[in-house]
């Protein structure tokens, strides 16, 4: 049963059976980010059955912050949208984000947010002795 009256029901059939564009999703998302849109560079790589797609992205290392966001959370919102997408399709989606649009750059494997391991030492702890003052003046 198709409840929008608005749009035909042919019309949503033929949309679920086409592969997302993800080279203008993933460019449409992270534009506006960017000092340079032409530094841009997506590419898109499908397996052979289609259910896995790689997305490999560089831009300047100027632009990194505004991408990435306080805390990392522009670029999770933008990997929530890709995953949608993937995941409206059937598809499994792995995001590659490369640090610079140089040829020597090393790719950041962007799946999740980062978390830093926090070494704790077994220090020995300093007890405060309490103090012993006398009632009487002696």
């Amino acid at each position: 049963m198709f409840l929008n009256k608005s749009v035909p029901e042919i019309l949503s059939a033929s949309v679920r059976d086409d592969d997302p564009d993800y080279s203008a999703l993933v460019r449409f998302l992270i534009e506006p980010f960017l000092e340079s849109p032409d530094s841009l560079s997506v590419d898109c790589e499908k397996s052979n059955g289609k259910e896995r797609v790689w997305i490999r992205l560089a831009f300047n290392g100027e632009d990194k912050g505004r991408v990435f966001g306080r805390g990392g959370r522009n670029i999770q919102a933008i990997r929530t949208v890709i995953k949608a997408a993937a995941q409206a399709a059937g598809q499994t989606v792995y995001l590659d984000i490369y640090e610079g649009s140089g040829s020597g750059s090393s790719p950041r494997r962007d799946n999740g947010p980062s978390r830093r391991t926090i070494v704790r030492r077994n220090l020995p702890r300093r007890v405060a002795r309490p103090r012993v003052t006398p009632r009487f003046p002696s």
